[in-house]
């Protein structure tokens, strides 16, 4: 794991003050799945974007095949062995993730009928359990919805990582490890919050696969 971080930041060496946050951030998530935990992503617009993106690499193979769990080609054969052939030789292991910002019919009827600013709180209490991680996105550190997931999280038993520019901000508070890239332009944060999110995949991906 030292080695992709090493390797992120002879690509971007401006990150190197984030070295420090970015393992911590690794490996509260590595702990969190030793433990059958689950990540949850939230943030909004470009962030959003980002949000689903962290999720995609999680959920199949990035860099390094994720093979099954043992046992799991065997049962999907002896289910039914044409289906479950097809099945065995193309699904691939996958690192739990869910990204807030993707359920449209409940977020709009949760934002309808209740309080818009606590649509990802709201998912956050339904799918939120205790080991499981929140990676909170906020270029400002400051998007109230995302502030409220985080309480959320937080009071669920949850680890919350943040992940914004390099302003002082209130995400900060609720995160047991807030990753503030150097930046603080809303594109020129989110072009260094890429490079960071895809490190941590590979890391995480490189612990269990590896």
């Amino acid at each position: 794991m030292k080695a992709i971080l090493d390797d992120l930041i002879e690509r971007y060496p401006v990150l190197e003050c984030c070295r420090e946050q970015i393992l911590l951030a690794a490996d509260i998530l590595v702990e969190s799945y030793a433990g059958g935990g689950k990540l949850l992503t939230a943030g909004n617009g470009g962030s959003a974007a980002d949000a689903e993106h962290i999720v995609g690499e999680m959920m199949k193979s990035f860099k390094i095949q994720k093979t099954l769990p043992e046992g799991y080609a065997e049962a999907l054969y002896a289910t039914d062995p044409e289906m479950g052939s097809v099945l065995r030789n193309h699904l691939q292991g996958a690192l739990p993730a869910i990204a807030l910002d993707g359920h449209i019919s409940l977020s709009t009827a949760y934002m309808n009928d209740c309080e818009p600013l606590l649509c990802f709180a709201q998912q956050v209490n339904g799918y939120g359990r205790p080991g499981d991680v929140l990676l909170g996105i906020s270029t400002s550190g400051n998007s109230r919805n995302v502030l409220y997931a985080a309480v959320a999280a937080r009071a669920r038993g949850m680890k919350v990582i943040g992940l914004t520019g390099s302003r002082d901000n209130r995400l900060e508070k609720f995160s047991d490890v807030c990753i503030k890239v150097p930046a603080t332009e809303t594109f020129k944060v989110q072009e260094l919050h890429l490079p960071v999110y895809h490190c941590l995949s590979l890391m995480v991906e490189k612990h269990f696969y590896g």
